[in-house]
């Protein structure tokens, strides 16, 4: 992803626009998204005026709501949206009904500082937020949401734990800042072996039992409804979708 916005000090903000023209205008197409300026911004025009030009795979909205994605217009690329203010965050079910947002992202430094949060190792500061998109998200009926960025690049282990509770609330990804980064956020995101095997014989016994005419069963001790069954399913597309 190019960054136009919080990577870019103002004054090289015309400059950066005419890096990622060139780099894009090779062919090669090493970046395939864009983080724009925010609407608010007197930057954002130009912005637009850029990407409209680009072959882009995504668009990268900051500071998200329902205005900011009006105002790209129902044309051009899927959106990326950033839920990272109060009202982001009180409206990010309309702005993941939006036609074009694929996916919300949740970012922690502006929304962190916007309501006064202090980082707990534990990450309680952000649960609310964070279960927030997760349901906003399904609501809506778009893909599970990315995960806020891990700023330490040297800790590995943290990020780690920091993904792997993204996992259990919901989260299907994370935002990364750095390369080194990819290979631990895509092998925690991908189901375990161990989960594969569950799932697969999960629906194999529920197709054993719903010949038989039951829809409710007991597999290792452990009671199996349909609530498990959908669960199962979504395992093996997340384990197919990663080998892809």
């Amino acid at each position: 992803m190019a960054d136009l916005e919080d990577a870019v000090a103002p004054e090289e903000k015309a400059a950066a626009r005419e890096i990622v023209r060139d780099v894009l205008s090779t062919g090669a197409r090493p970046v395939t998204a864009v983080r724009v300026n925010g609407v608010a911004t007197p930057y954002f025009r130009d912005d637009l005026a850029l990407v409209s030009e680009l072959e882009l795979d995504a668009l990268v909205v900051p500071k998200a709501s329902p205005d900011a994605v009006e105002a790209l217009g129902l044309d051009g690329p899927p959106l990326i949206a950033i839920v990272e203010t109060a009202e982001g965050l009180r409206q990010a079910y309309e702005t993941a009904r939006s036609p074009r947002v694929a996916v919300l992202i949740l970012g922690a430094a502006d929304l962190g500082a916007e309501l006064g949060l202090q980082p707990r190792n534990d990450g309680l500061e952000i649960l609310y937020a964070r279960s927030r998109v997760v349901v906003e998200s399904a609501a809506a009926g778009i893909r599970a949401p990315l995960d806020i960025v891990y700023l330490d690049l040297r800790d590995r282990d943290g990020l780690e734990k920091q993904a792997r509770l993204a996992r259990s609330l919901g989260f299907r990804g994370k935002a990364c800042i750095h390369p080194d980064q990819v290979e631990v956020v895509n092998r925690v995101f991908a189901p375990t072996a161990a989960e594969v095997d569950w799932a697969r014989r999960v629906l194999e016994a529920f197709e054993e039992e719903e010949v038989a005419g039951r829809g409710v069963f007991a597999l290792d001790g452990t009671m199996v409804d349909r609530p498990v069954v959908e669960r199962a399913r979504r395992i093996l597309a997340e384990a197919k979708g990663a080998s892809a």
